[in-house]
């Protein structure tokens, strides 16, 4: 479940919420793309934050860099950022885009595949940079980037690339959407009869 509460429709009154409520969700709560829509709900809380959100989607929506290379860098957002909910999400935006399946399940191991051309690989390489790296970005991938892009549309693809990781942060910490699942980093137990005299004898025989 959600880490915070979900505000159902009936209590909505901020106008603008209510029409992303009819617009999104469907008569069960769900979205049309299948999500559990628990991120709607939750973000409902403030309203305030709920229309930054909001004109931030719409921000992107209105612009004139490549859509595909935006999805590239949302997509590969998601995935670095292990937030199933922002990746799933985006890999069916490239499928509308008209982006091929074999394409697609390449934004995981990009630097091993062929089907990117130079421009896709800096993009893939720089929302690397921007989110596994912390924005370090070495010149030569920001050369490639600016040989192809102008400067207005690499602020906006960096702006972009950050806002998704912060969407994809965000729903992980607050168990939203594809991402209300345990944390795979559990212990392991040992067999049964395995306890810490073992463990001090293996300690022993490793330093030997």
């Amino acid at each position: 479940m959600p880490r915070l509460r979900q505000v159902p429709r009936e209590e909505v009154t901020d106008p603008l919420t209510a029409f992303f409520y009819d617009q999104f969700l469907t008569a069960d709560g769900t979205t049309k793309t299948g999500s559990p829509g628990d991120w709607w709900r939750v973000f409902a809380l403030d309203p305030k934050i709920f229309r930054h959100c909001v004109q931030g989607f719409q921000l992107y929506r209105e612009s004139s860099l490549d859509p595909v290379l935006r999805e590239l860098g949302q997509t590969r957002a998601g995935w670095a950022r292990q937030s199933q909910f922002v990746f799933s999400q985006h890999c069916k935006q490239l499928r509308a885009l008209g982006v091929s399946e074999e394409k697609i399940e390449a934004v995981a191991h990009w630097q091993v595949s062929d089907r990117f051309d130079e421009l896709e690989r800096a993009v893939l390489a720089y929302t690397d940079g921007l989110v596994l790296d912390g924005g370090r970005v070495h010149d030569e991938v920001f050369a490639v980037l600016e040989r192809h892009l102008t400067d207005e549309h690499l602020l906006e693809l960096t702006y972009v690339t950050c806002l998704y990781e912060m969407h994809a942060t965000m729903v992980r910490a607050l168990r939203l959407e594809f991402d209300d699942r345990p944390d795979p980093i559990v212990e392991v137990p040992a067999p049964e009869g395995y306890g810490t005299r073992d463990i001090a004898d293996e300690l022993t025989v490793r330093r030997e």
